[in-house]
């Protein structure tokens, strides 16, 4: 079983839009990965955010290649600083591919708590955008698989 840990694409500045939507940058980001994901053959059963614009639209990009465009679901308690220990616990019972976006520091928080058992040592190093693959051995132990960021998928060509 995997659990795909997505920190939302660039949004907008707070002065020009309070809500913070995906800025064009962010969706072009987010598309990418999507994109990327779908051509390596990345499914999920579920795609789960928080109900913040910016993460509900980094959602709906994904779930448009990744669960072929099944409805995404926003939950509580994944806010920037949100305790990581309900998602994580919850996260520990959970038998389908997941996909959860969220945002900083609780995403890398959450990644630290279910590898190391302790979110104070972070050990992976997001940016808007960013997923990190985390399977659950048969020991029950989570390890991460890999990590995608956006400045992977840079258009070389641009001047």
């Amino acid at each position: 079983m995997q659990i795909y840990l997505v920190q939302h694409g660039e949004s907008v500045a707070k002065e020009i839009n309070p809500d913070r939507p995906l800025s064009l940058q962010g969706k072009q980001d987010v598309t990418r990965i999507a994109d990327f994901l779908k051509n390596a053959g990345i499914t999920v059963n579920r795609i789960l955010h928080s109900g913040k614009t910016r993460a509900r639209q980094t959602a709906e990009i994904l779930a448009e290649d990744l669960s072929g465009n099944m409805k995404v679901s926003a939950i509580s308690g994944i806010d920037p600083n949100d305790p990581v220990d309900q998602l994580s616990a919850q996260i520990r019972t959970w038998t389908e591919d997941t996909l959860v976006v969220g945002h900083l520091p609780f995403m890398a928080k959450l990644v630290a708590q279910l590898v190391l058992n302790n979110d104070a040592n972070v050990p992976a190093a997001f940016q808007p955008g960013s997923v990190v693959c985390l399977a659950r051995d048969e020991n029950g132990a989570w390890k991460i698989q890999w990590m995608l960021r956006p400045e992977l998928f840079l258009n070389k060509n641009k001047s």
